[in-house]
This record gives C-alpha cells, structure tokens and sequence, in this order.
C-alpha cells in the first residue's frame, strides 16, 4: 500500500497515476543535460489525474506538484543559462513578457478572442481583472505571486474569453517568473 499522500475519505487522485508521474518525474530530474525528458515544469504545472475513491488527497499533491514545477524551473533556468548564457536566457525572458503585455494591456473585453454567444467561456470581466494584475506586475513591479496565478479560477460566461488562449497566458507568465526568480 502507498502512502505517499494522505488519502481522501472520498474521492481522490488516482494513487496509481500519481506514482507513476512521480517516478517519471524522478528519472527526469536526475536526467543529465540534454538527456530527452518526458516531464519539465510546464508538463507539471498541466498535469491532471483521474479522480477516484479513496485516492490521495488533491491538496497534497496539488502542494507536492507546485514544489516540484519549482525545483525543474531552477533546474531548467540552470540548464539553459549553463548553454547559452544568462544574458541570452534572461533577454528571452523579457522578450515573452513583452509578448505577454502587448496582450494584457489591450482595451478591457477586446484582450482575448471571444468564444460563441452560445459557448461558455471565461467571465470577461474577471480575466480583465487578473490581466490588470500582470500588467501592473509586469510594468510596476506590483505584487502578484506565482500562487495566485496557479489557483486563479474564472466564471463561466455566455461568450467570454476563449478559455485556451487565456490559460496560455496565465501559464506562460508562470513561466516568466519562475524564469527570474
């Protein structure tokens, strides 16, 4: 029996698919450079498991993946700045946050394509809000914090944002600031 996480008294993660992203994930991080990988940090971060009775509790592996995302992005950054120098890794990183801004900064409901009037989407105003944050983040230094984004959730919304192009986004500002931690 299993006892990485504590289980949940009902439904949780499915401890066998849990297992087996953790020891994918073990060989992964022990992978020497330029090794190929099946896990990195933007794999955690989208990570999903199947529920199931008496699997381990969300919010532990949930904590135990965020710490993991953490550990490959300095792993990653590591890496890549050992290849090609920081200089070169951190102008790449300022690059994608200029892509992300020339995003966020555009007219409040006009940021994201719209989904059908007969499709749910995310809440425009909401993703409006959050897109606020990361300009503000991004142009004033203003708090915002790589756990806020990873925990952000939106509305459903009769003809709001294409949910895809906003969690892309999201995720690619993750990776902005885990890049220059």
């Amino acid at each position: 029996m299993s006892t990485t996480f504590p289980r949940a008294r009902k439904l949780g993660y499915d401890v066998d698919q849990v297992e087996d992203f953790l020891e994918d994930a073990r060989r992964a991080y022990h992978a020497q450079p330029g090794e190929a990988v099946l896990v990195t940090a933007a794999a955690i971060r989208q990570q999903a498991f199947t529920m199931k009775r008496h699997g381990y509790a969300p919010s532990h592996v949930d904590a135990a993946l965020e710490r993991l995302e953490d550990a490959f992005a300095q792993k990653e950054r590591d890496n890549a700045i050992r290849a090609q120098g920081g200089d070169a890794w951190y102008s790449q990183a300022r690059e994608t946050a200029q892509v992300i801004l020339d995003r966020v900064v555009r007219p409040r409901g006009r940021r994201f394509r719209r989904v059908g009037i007969f499709t749910l989407g995310y809440r425009v105003r909401e993703v409006d809000q959050i897109a606020d944050r990361i300009s503000a983040y991004f142009q004033a230094g203003r708090p915002l914090s790589i756990e806020e984004l990873r925990t952000v959730a939106f509305p459903a919304q009769r003809g709001g944002y294409q949910e895809a192009q906003v969690d892309l986004v999201i995720d690619t500002t993750i990776e902005v600031m885990l890049a220059v931690r």
